[in-house]
């Protein structure tokens, strides 16, 4: 039986990762666009609002998926607060992600997007960007596996 504390993050887990599904929804598209949009000299301003779009929707999902559901996660788990790369480390080793150094990288990645003003250097990024997606995308499905075999989300409760 699970005691009150833990239903009421359950039922935040479970809200917090509608959120993620959709940013990531919407995350997978515009790497999409933008992988057709491809390498050129010049961009248009609709295709460089597309690749601030792309990295945006990136930190949101990666902030979604670390800040969110793997520290309400870690709270069902009822382990104390500890720094990003150990909590990182210690979620590969239980499974709850697949790959800590991937998560590490991505979290570099947003916080290198959060703090670049230059647009074309945030176009520049835009390939690494898709492959941290790839990444994260792996993580997330990992989690998934973690939390539902958990049934912390996406159970029926009867």
């Amino acid at each position: 039986m699970k005691n009150q504390n833990d239903q009421l993050l359950m039922e935040l887990l479970k809200t917090e990762w509608q959120l993620l599904d959709a940013s990531l929804q919407t995350l997978l598209q515009s790497v999409e666009k933008c992988t057709l949009i491809g390498s050129k000299p010049q961009y248009s301003f609709e295709e460089q609002e597309s690749f601030d779009s792309l990295t945006s929707k990136f930190n949101r999902t990666s902030d979604l998926f670390t800040q969110k559901i793997i520290r309400t996660a870690w709270m069902l788990l009822h382990e104390p607060f500890v720094p990003f790369i150990d909590l990182m480390n210690t979620c590969e080793k239980i499974k709850l992600i697949r790959d800590a150094d991937q998560m590490i990288g991505i979290r570099d990645m947003r916080n290198q997007i959060s703090h670049e003003y230059i647009p074309e250097a945030l176009r520049d990024l835009v390939p690494e960007v898709i492959e941290f997606t790839k990444q994260l995308t792996e993580n997330i499905n990992c989690c998934y596996d973690f939390l539902t075999q958990r049934k912390w989300i996406n159970y029926s409760e009867e």
